[in-house]
């Protein structure tokens, strides 16, 4: 366990130090492709920031407005249909927020952790749902935008069966490891 402590300590400035190094016995101008290289990224920034402040305003306004709690009331029935345990319609909130926004999930993952602790089932739960989904309409809406990408609608529809299908072996993998 010590090893792979240090291994990971070291990993990032091993990769720091050599990446560069390798690239100068090769013969590649370092600094002026590292210049390029931050140019085009700042480029692309400029670039996306118009579609990322519509999703954020989007985002913020479907938070505000309590169409995410009407949504999480009428997803609860199913949830309870279903015969899940009613523990788990805590998570209902980090489901519906994590197609939509990174940073808006984890507030919910971060909160349902405080709430009910990092080794609780939630807190297990929330932790394992934020690795297994992605933020689709972030995706969509920032980098399809950026690249001028118009007709996305099957990208739509396969990256929201892909979440669904996220919460739905995050809770049968969460429950059958720690249930």
């Amino acid at each position: 366990m010590n090893i792979i402590t240090e291994l990971a300590k070291w990993a990032i400035p091993f990769i720091l130090f050599f990446v560069p190094v390798y690239a100068y016995f090769r013969k590649v101008p370092v600094y002026e492709t590292f210049v390029e290289g931050a140019e085009n990224g700042f480029k692309t920034a400029v670039k996306i920031i118009p579609f990322l402040v519509g999703m954020l305003v989007s985002i913020r306004v479907f938070v505000d407005s309590g169409a995410l709690e009407i949504l999480t009331d009428i997803l609860r029935p199913f949830f309870l249909v279903v015969g899940l345990d009613p523990d788990i319609l805590t998570i209902i909130p980090l489901a519906i927020m994590r197609p939509l926004s990174g940073s808006g999930a984890l507030g919910v993952a971060t909160q349902l952790i405080h709430q009910f602790g990092p080794d609780s089932f939630i807190g297990r739960l929330a932790s394992t749902l934020q690795g297994s989904t992605d933020t689709t309409f972030f995706v969509l809406a920032v980098y399809f935008g950026s690249v001028g990408i118009k007709k996305y609608r099957y990208a739509l529809k396969v990256g929201l069966l892909a979440d669904v299908v996220g919460l739905l072996v995050s809770i049968w993998i969460v429950t059958k490891v720690f249930g």
